[in-house]
């Protein structure tokens, strides 16, 4: 049997030697795409794209002579100086043909570039990311219930067919009606052939020609395979547990954000996005904004409306409550939950802040992670780091926060993949999600 696989290649080139160049170059190539990241615009972060890696990074290996030692035959036609057996001696500086000086700047050779699909470059953009903790379960009637095995049937497609059963039916069944066998058939051809050759026993000849014809005859009412032998496979369908998760996103839109610090969280919750929608089927996200007082929007909204206002996280957290309580039971749900802010809230209700994230939102969520924008140009204090806000420690001096809870600090552009990497990573890879300090 020969199998041929007539698929066609994207692009008319060989998939597989493309995915074992990308095999054989993968750091290089997840270093590019995670750099190239940082400069991307929202729009384009799950597109594809052009990535360049060190061309000395995807040169196969080779084997050479060496240019120092050994000993080597030469024919050098022409020359004056020297004759069969004389001792050349080797060049001052290893020997070698010499070349084109490197250039002053230390430029070398161009970098290596390719396309990559949107689905590699997503691939090795969130290869290893997760959602911490993800356990719970539950029964979900889904439209596309799972299949499972479901015993055999008489009937049913023939890509279904279950040969081992229907062959063990089939040997059971020739079996208890006593088919005849070839090796019993061919013996009395061989014998009946033998005593015709040597004209004695013409009766004896009879005899077995009639046996043989009663073995032939029942052969042909036994058949080897029967209808009734035919075995199927049946599927049947049947709820499958799965895993659902909700993500409450949380921004800070008031007056206090700047477009800047406004940039850097949208660029956050857009990787969010884009990971929880590649990475999970079963996740839903709920977009909250809030100045002053807090509401429940669209993605559109979130993302795009223009807003200002006072500051107070507390109406935040109220509404993200409001939402869990109508609509995520925890027991059904793993509930995680990302806040983004620059820090300011009203000072007398910070007090209130911490008590609701502490006393009732963490106890219900799985992970609760908090990004703080802050200035680009922020000035930096005497000690050389940037000044805690009024939230950022209030958010530290909570008590047995644990692991769930997690907090970061961005200023540009390039370090929201390397914090997000950070909030998300899967666990086993560095520290967990832990409380830090102001980077």
């Amino acid at each position: 049997m020969h199998i041929v696989d007539r698929r066609l290649n994207p692009g008319g080139k060989s998939l597989g030697n493309r995915q074992r160049f990308l095999r054989r170059a993968q750091s290089l190539v997840r270093r590019a795409v995670r750099d190239q990241s940082r400069d991307r615009s929202i729009k384009d972060m799950g597109e594809g794209g052009e990535v360049s890696i060190p061309i000395d990074g995807v040169r196969e290996p080779s084997l050479r002579r060496s240019g120092q030692g050994g000993l080597r035959e030469h024919v050098l036609p022409g020359n004056k100086h020297f004759t069969e057996g004389d001792t050349i001696p080797r060049p001052q500086g290893g020997g070698g043909g010499g070349g084109s000086e490197g250039s002053e700047d230390g430029g070398g050779e161009d970098d290596f570039r390719f396309v990559l699909s949107q689905d590699e470059f997503l691939d090795l953009f969130l290869e290893d990311l997760e959602l911490p903790d993800l356990a719970k379960t539950r029964v979900e009637d889904l439209e596309n219930p799972a299949w499972r095995r479901a015993g055999y049937s008489t009937s049913g497609s023939p890509a279904n067919l279950s040969l081992t059963r229907t062959m063990r039916n089939s040997l059971s069944r020739r079996i208890a009606l006593n088919r005849p066998r070839t090796e019993e058939m061919q013996e009395l051809e061989e014998e009946i052939a033998r005593l015709e050759a040597k004209g004695d026993e013409p009766e004896r000849v009879k005899v077995l020609q009639l046996r043989l014809e009663d073995l032939q005859r029942r052969r042909k009412l036994i058949p080897f395979i029967d209808p009734l032998d035919l075995r199927y496979r049946q599927f049947a369908p049947y709820p499958k547990p799965v895993a659902q998760a909700v993500m409450i996103c949380l921004m800070d839109v008031s007056g206090s954000m700047t477009e800047h610090m406004k940039d850097l969280a949208k660029r956050f919750y857009a990787l969010l996005y884009i990971f929880l929608k590649r990475r999970y089927r079963h996740v839903e996200l709920v977009f909250i904004r809030h100045t002053h007082t807090a509401e429940e929007v669209d993605e559109q909204t979130f993302f795009h409306s223009t807003e200002t206002g006072g500051t107070v996280v507390s109406t935040a957290l109220v509404e993200m409550l409001r939402v869990l309580n109508e609509r995520y039971r925890p027991e059904d749900w793993n509930i995680y939950a990302a806040q983004a802010s620059d820090g300011d809230n009203a000072p007398n209700d910070n007090e209130r802040t911490v008590s609701l994230l502490q006393d009732q939102i963490l106890p219900l969520t799985q992970y609760f992670a908090y990004l703080e924008v802050k200035p680009e140009d922020e000035p930096l204090s005497l000690g050389l780091t940037s000044r805690a806000s009024d939230l950022w420690r209030a958010y530290e001096a909570m008590d047995d926060a644990g692991p769930r809870f997690a907090m970061r600090q961005v200023r540009h552009r390039r370090d929201i993949f390397p914090v997000f990497r950070e909030l998300f990573r899967r666990r086993g890879q560095g520290a967990g999600a832990e409380r830090v300090g102001a980077p």
